[in-house]
């Protein structure tokens, strides 16, 4: 599979569609994460010690609002590019 981040900045997607590559990116880790987590509690890899650790400290989920804040972010810089600068 392609470098999907390299692809994103070389293709010249906008913001949004950057946000979604990350985010994929993201996920797909994620999954891979969870696949190699699975197959070393099969095979008895894993101390109940590191276990118990893993279980204490869940990754928070990406929640409306901080979609919504990343929106706003996203729309501050695109108005930002649009105004004209003073020191033109």
């Amino acid at each position: 599979m392609p470098n999907i981040p390299n692809m994103a900045l070389k293709s010249g997607f906008d913001h949004r569609d950057r946000l979604i590559v990350a985010l994929y990116a993201q996920l797909k880790a994620e999954r891979e994460t969870r696949e190699t987590l699975e197959w070393a509690i099969r095979k008895g890899a894993l101390s109940d010690e590191v276990l118990e650790a893993i279980a204490s400290d869940p990754v928070r989920p990406v929640t409306s609002d901080d979609i919504a804040s990343v929106e706003r972010i996203i729309a501050l810089d695109e108005r930002r590019k649009a105004a004209p600068r003073d020191d033109d």
